[in-house]
């Protein structure tokens, strides 16, 4: 969706984005053709418009340029379209989708409806305004428009206060109704309506004084006296008429102001609008139930609604504080919170009853048949709410609360409405209120929105931060303090610390420890059983611990059963998992690292079913590893907790526990190959290598070089790869460790490859293999004899390479090693395409891709579709080519392999060109 908005800078969004309208006159070409959306605007008109009188020589070339990068900001939409005409220009658009055009249309709807849907109308319209029309244009043009558009939104103002003044809502009106007489001085409405709502306040005195005033400017300035509505007025004043709000009844007008900071929340404010409108008459209250974190938002997002909808409930606003979270940590007694509602509906202190009962029906019974609105903030309990819930369908009520109040959903109809963080725009637009931050493109902006992640109370600390410095200054701040920068020890409702810490008062101590421990564990989230073993309960107790924190708002549920806190209420968790004893945080680290150890090796067991596995120490009591039913189960379980491996390594490495670093390392070697995750199994090999210097077996110092090397090679790193295989090389000689030879020299056959020099990487493999002959105990040479014929056949000895491979596959047959067929037919299919005999190439390639997908081997299952379309396309089947390297492509992009993508690209690119 497109939105184009003239009511203040020049600005478009598009699908909710704003996006980069270019310079100042780029912006007025947009703006010129949007207010005259939908008709053509001829180029010398348009010119004059922007550019003023004369137009500079060169303006018409620079018209064209500026419609073409127009054009390309709004490219996306597809709701918009710039046209050119001869001699014109055109901007073809929805015009409920330009501000102006839509303020006139509300505006016009509102003039025609009644004063329920007329104050909707006016609020929505006056809301569009957010400066000085057009403010980018100095133009003779664009100041006519400004002068024109000020007279319309002040009789759209005044029109909404006319309305505003039926409803009976004088108290609320007050403070914009003094600035309007201010601002304008001789306007008699606006004097009117001011001295009106003084009077009604009960502010008599002020009211005639305000009238005095006004009549001397008009005599002194016009030399007239005031008109007949003021003069009427007047004597109502002066013949004691108490102009009431409504016949006889009290109107409550309890809420506190309107936040002026709100932004974004456009789906939430619809859906708190629809739950109203969509009510069934004579059914039930209406029931908002908004929970979220500490500091997300929610009485933010109910006063901001409420203020928009105060022509819905003429009848009043009733507002509560139940202090559920607050410094004070004593939650008000409904008892006490009807008692203030009563003495605002007006009840006389002898009349309130002593029983709880009682008062709630004496309420109850006020409110019946009116429209009225309850907000029932900082609830802590559905138990405290349900007392001051009225019995009036006509009525409607919000709560917040950091809980999510099940209760209140499933006995009385609530409609829960959970609270997310902000997005990146909306708290872009939050920052961009405050000075100094008017540059969208400023660096400190995006990192400021970034470390704040969406967090409503934190983008208001920084955004009052930045009235007395700059967001460069700021983000210093937040990275030097961390979540202390986001303290405020003046105000305790301002600091984030304190905010959330209000949140833990009423767990129990084992649910405090959870909240701390889920802080600190490793990876973006946890699931059921590595938060069990991380707290070291059973499944069904830490099910419940975690359902608990969901339900206090600490913890959000995800798909699959995971379950993640916000960045920020997760540094506060870290941070209190600093108050627990030593030993029983190492001991939570200890268990979570050894659950994801252990439930990686039995995932690996079955991708590597013929490789020797690793031998572990048994896990930390309390750790409770996932069994691996199957491969597939295996592969899910990688796929979904690779990150969390990956943590739990730099976790192992911080704890010390240099061997665990290693065997997580290897661990993931096949998965990360397998994915064709090869930058990734640089970084764990890195880590391993630092950790194995600190390990007395020298097999673990050889391995890591060896597989740091190969890992190196595997993304064509040459110089990397041989720099650690020849030190793996020369560890394997130096304690005549012959496997490690093997296996060291077989990857330096790889990274010659690499590096281009088959012959150099055909030696390498020989040498390998004859290494693996002398392995005591005997270990399998099939996949060596596989890498000899890959190479034979590179190197053109397509005679030993295919003698080689055949051996290979009936051996690895043989010995079910289904991961060696597939290599093998794979390099078949390689020798029979460049052999000519494209047909046995595609039968061997076919094979072997069936073959790597039952295994889950997305990296060669990539090379091999790319290897199977040339025998395609040489045997005339341009089409299933074409099929198989798109796919290949689609699997090359998911693994980030950038040079092969680029090559299969090419390829699609030349058999195109060549039909």
């Amino acid at each position: 969706m497109v939105r184009v908005r003239l009511l203040g800078g020049v600005g478009a969004e598009v699908g909710g984005t704003p996006v980069n309208l270019g310079s100042a006159k780029q912006r007025g070409v947009l703006a010129v053709l949007a207010v005259e959306a939908n008709r053509l605007v001829p180029v010398d008109r348009l010119l004059a418009c922007v550019w003023g009188d004369p137009v500079p020589p060169r303006a018409r070339n620079s018209l064209h340029t500026y419609v073409s990068g127009l054009r390309a900001a709004l490219a996306g939409s597809g709701e918009v379209r710039l046209e050119r005409r001869p001699g014109s220009y055109r901007l073809t658009v929805d015009e409920r989708s330009v501000d102006l055009h839509r303020f006139r249309e509300l505006v016009g709807a509102a003039r025609t409806a009644d004063d329920l849907r007329a104050g909707a109308l006016f609020e929505e319209a006056l809301a569009l305004w957010r400066g000085e029309p057009v403010a980018d244009l100095p133009t003779p043009w664009a100041r006519d428009l400004r002068a024109a558009l000020g007279p319309e939104r002040l009789a759209a103002e005044l029109d909404h206060a006319d309305v505003a003044l039926r409803r009976g809502r004088h108290a609320e009106l007050l403070p914009d109704l003094v600035d309007r007489a201010r601002d304008h001085p001789l306007d008699e409405r606006a004097a009117a309506q001011l001295v009106l709502a003084l009077h009604r306040a009960g502010r008599r005195a002020d009211a005639l004084e305000h009238y005095r005033l006004v009549r001397d400017r008009l005599v002194d300035e016009l030399g007239a006296d005031p008109g007949p509505r003021l003069q009427d007025l007047h004597r109502q004043l002066t013949g004691g008429d108490p102009a009431p709000a409504g016949p006889g009844r009290v109107v409550p007008h309890q809420l506190p102001a309107a936040p002026r900071s709100f932004t974004g929340r456009a789906d939430e404010l619809a859906a708190l609008t629809a739950a109203v409108d969509g009510a069934t008459p004579g059914a039930a209250v209406v029931i908002s139930a908004l929970s979220g974190a500490g500091g997300i938002g929610k009485t933010w997002l109910a006063l901001a609604w409420a203020h928009r909808n105060l022509e819905r409930f003429p009848d009043g606003q009733l507002f509560v504080d139940l202090h559920g979270f607050s410094p004070t940590d004593r939650p008000t007694a409904p008892a006490d919170a009807l008692r203030g509602l009563l003495d605002a509906l007006d009840v006389p202190a002898e009349r309130v009853p002593a029983d709880l009962d009682a008062r709630a029906g004496l309420y109850r019974s006020l409110v019946a048949g009116k429209q009225v609105l309850v907000v029932l903030d900082n609830a802590a309990t559905a138990d405290q709410v349900v007392p001051l819930l009225p019995g009036a369908p006509t009525c409607a009520v919000l709560v917040t609360s950091r809980n999510r109040l099940a209760a209140l959903v499933t006995r009385h109809g609530a409609r829960p409405l959970a609270l997310e963080a902000l997005t990146d725009a909306e708290s872009r637009a939050l920052l961009r209120a405050a000075p100094g931050t008017t540059a969208d493109d400023d660096p400190a902006i995006a990192e400021l929105v970034a470390l704040c992640g969406g967090f409503p109370l934190a983008l208001g600390l920084i955004a009052a931060r930045l009235h007395h410095s700059t967001p460069a200054e700021v983000v210093a701040e937040l990275r030097d303090s961390g979540l202390d920068a986001l303290d405020d020890t003046d105000d305790l409702a301002a600091s984030l610390p304190a905010v959330l810490s209000w949140s833990l008062r009423r767990l129990t101590e084992q649910q405090r420890t959870a909240f701390a421990l889920i802080g600190i564990a490793p990876g973006p989230d946890v699931d059921l059983a590595a938060a069990a073993s991380l707290t070291g309960l059973s499944e069904v107790d830490a099910r419940r611990v975690l359902r608990t924190l969901e339900q206090h708002s600490l913890l959000d549920r995800r798909p699959g059963g995971r379950y993640a806190m916000h960045d920020l209420v997760r540094a506060y968790a870290a941070t209190t998992a600093d108050t627990l004893p030593d030993a029983d945080r190492r001991a939570a680290l200890d268990r979570v690292v050894d659950f994801h150890l252990h439930t990686c090796r039995a995932a690996t067991l079955l991708l590597t079913a013929h490789g020797a596995p690793m031998e572990l120490d048994p896990p930390a009591p309390g750790t409770r590893p996932q069994p691996m039913p199957d491969l597939p189960a295996a592969l899910e379980w990688l796929d979904t907790h690779h990150p969390h491996v990956l943590a739990a390594q730099h976790t192992a490495a911080g704890l010390g526990r240099h061997q665990t670093v290693c065997d997580l390392a290897r661990g993931l070697f096949t998965y990360h190959h397998r994915r064709g995750r090869l930058h990734d199994d640089v970084a764990v090999w890195q880590v391993a290598l630092a950790s194995a210097a600190h390990l007395p077996d020298p097999a673990t110092h050889i391995r890591a070089h060896g597989y740091l090397g190969g890992a190196h090679a595997d993304l064509g790193q040459h110089d990397e790869a041989i720099a650690h295989l020849h030190q793996a090389l020369a560890l394997a000689e130096h304690h005549d460790h012959t496997l490690h030879r093997a296996n060291t020299t077989r990857a330096l056959a790889r990274a010659w490859e690499q590096r281009g020099d088959d012959h150099r990487a055909l030696e390498h493999a020989l040498l390998a293999l004859d290494l693996y002959r002398r392995v005591e105990p005997p270990v399998s040479e099939s996949t060596a004899l596989t890498t000899v014929a890959w190479y034979a056949g590179r190197t053109g000895d397509f005679d030993t390479a295919r003698t080689h491979c055949r051996a290979a596959l009936t051996a690895l047959r043989e010995e079910q090693d289904l991961d060696g067929e597939a290599a093998a037919l794979d390099s078949l299919g390689w020798i029979d395409h460049h052999t000519g005999h494209h047909g046995e190439a595609v039968r061997n390639y076919r094979q072997a891709l069936t073959l790597f997908r039952d295994r889950g081997n997305t990296r060669e299952a990539a090379n091999t579709l790319d290897n199977l379309g040339h025998p395609l396309l040489a045997l005339g089947h341009a089409d299933q080519a074409r099929t198989a390297w798109q796919e290949a492509l689609a699997l090359y992009r998911d693994q980030g392999s950038d040079a092969d993508s680029d090559r299969v690209r090419h390829q699609l690119r030349d058999l195109d060109a060549a039909r």
